[in-house]
Order: structure tokens, then C-alpha cells, then sequence
């Protein structure tokens, strides 16, 4: 039996890790890239929003984290490569990507205009398909097959697990990149690329805002065993394993975090 060390324990030291944040300008992704430079990654923050990234660069500099702040609307192909290409100018490889932008439409599908369905396709599927394809492609030029350290982290949701009602083009979205993740970890397995997915229940964000209050929202606090929505850092922990050395064994899982709100 292999002796094991007492004082030797995972960590979730990122130092020597580049990570690309989308939808980094607020909500969740504002608190991943804080999160992601604290644990001494250098952190290349990605959105549409670029005065907002460049705040955000900002607060992240005077902790003394190395970040860059790049314009990239995920669903246009050449916005996305330039942002790679703008990422590696400034920090070389990109081994880390966080594909977390997206946004929500809410209500009834009849009543939904189909020009607002195609607007949730293309950044919440089509999206977060080519900002995970391009990291891919980079981590494996640059010798992800030898070192075994690319990873991906999808931001899916328990919508796309469970019937959400008003939330069609959404929860289908969702549910799309969670079964993405999958086929993608399997595809990239031999190419050293870990792609994993995160499903988070309702938390307090910039997407929920205000809803704890409404009507829909209290029926759902009605229905989750602890009755409340889940706090910001509920993924933090998450997050930092997959995206650290201490995932290398860890491929095409999705992580259901939601407080139970799923039971």
C-alpha cells in the first residue's frame, strides 16, 4: 500500500496559469475573475462591455494580479480568434478557459419573438461553442497532448436538467452545452483537454436580480428544501479545482451545485 504524506494536499495554486473569463463584466463572471487572479492566475477578461472590463482590471491590478481586458462578442467567430490572439500577445498560452457568458429570456413561447430566440442561441450555444473550440485548438498547438494541463469549464445551469417553465430557448441552451461539454471531453481526452461543466441552481446575480421578490421567485423558494436562493460564492471552490492541476484526472463530469434546489 502507497504511503501517503499527511502534509501534502491538493491545491488550487494557479500560479503559472493563464485563464480566459467570458462574460467577465459582471455577475458571476466578475467574481470568477476575481477569484481565478486571488489564486495567482494571470487572468485575460473577456466580454462585449469593455469600460467595464477595464474597472475590473483596475481592482484586479492594485491586488497585484496580472489581467488584460479584451472585447469579445462570443457568438462572432473573428471577435473570438482576436481575442485569443490579443490574450497570447500579452500573456503567451492560454491553458484555462472559463466559458461563462450568456444571458436569459423570460415568458411564454408563444408570445416570444423568434429574433430573441436567436439572440439566446448564439450566446449562450453557439457561443460558448466557439470560445471552447478556439482554447482548444491554442492549448493544443501548444502541447496540451504532452502536458496534459488544458482546461475547460462550461457554465451550464439546473434549467437544462429540470422543467423551468417560461424558460424554453434558455433552459434548451443550456442543456445543449452541458451535453457539448460531454462529447467534447470525450473528443479531446487523447489531446490532454479537460472539459468539464458546472450547473448551478438560482444564486444571487446580476441574471436574478429582483427575482427572490417576485411571485415566480417565491414559488420557487416555496419548493427548494432550504428555501433560499444559493450566496455568490457558492461556486468559487468548484471553479478553482477545475481549472487547477488538481483536476488532471477529472473529464466530461458535470458538477450540479444548487443547494439541493433540485431534490
Amino acid at each position: 500500500m502507497t504511503e501517503v504524506n499527511p502534509n501534502i494536499r491538493p491545491g488550487f495554486d494557479l500560479r503559472g496559469r493563464t485563464v480566459l473569463v467570458t462574460g467577465a463584466s459582471s455577475g458571476i463572471g466578475r467574481r470568477f475573475a476575481k477569484i481565478l487572479g486571488a489564486s495567482g492566475a494571470q487572468v485575460v477578461l473577456a466580454a462585449r462591455r469593455l469600460p467595464l472590463l477595464q474597472e475590473l482590471q483596475t481592482e484586479l491590478e492594485a491586488d497585484g494580479v496580472k489581467a488584460i481586458s479584451v472585447a469579445m462578442d462570443v457568438a462572432d467567430e473573428a471577435s473570438t480568434i482576436a481575442a485569443y490572439d490579443a490574450a497570447e500577445a500579452a500573456f503567451g498560452q492560454v491553458d484555462s478557459v472559463v466559458a461563462n457568458a450568456g444571458l436569459s429570456s423570460i415568458g411564454r413561447a408563444v408570445d416570444l419573438p423568434i429574433a430573441e430566440f436567436d439572440r439566446v442561441v448564439a450566446v449562450n450555444l453557439r457561443g460558448v461553442f466557439l470560445t471552447v473550440r478556439e482554447g482548444a485548438k491554442r492549448m493544443m498547438a501548444h502541447g496540451s497532448e504532452q502536458s496534459g494541463r488544458g482546461r475547460i469549464v462550461i457554465i451550464s445551469s439546473i434549467t437544462g436538467q429540470q422543467v423551468s417553465p417560461g424558460l424554453a430557448p434558455y433552459s434548451a441552451t443550456k442543456a445543449g452545452v452541458t451535453q457539448m461539454g460531454r462529447v467534447l471531453a470525450r473528443d479531446w481526452a487523447e489531446k490532454g483537454v479537460n472539459v468539464n461543466t458546472i450547473a448551478p441552481g438560482y444564486m444571487h446575480t446580476d441574471l436574478t436580480e429582483g427575482l427572490a421578490e417576485s411571485r415566480t421567485g417565491q414559488a420557487l423558494l416555496a419548493k427548494f428544501p432550504r428555501h433560499r436562493f444559493m450566496d455568490a460564492d457558492a461556486l468559487d471552490a468548484t471553479l478553482l479545482y477545475l481549472c487547477s492541476d488538481a483536476s488532471a484526472q477529472v473529464t466530461g463530469s458535470v458538477f450540479t451545485i444548487d443547494d439541493g434546489q433540485t431534490l
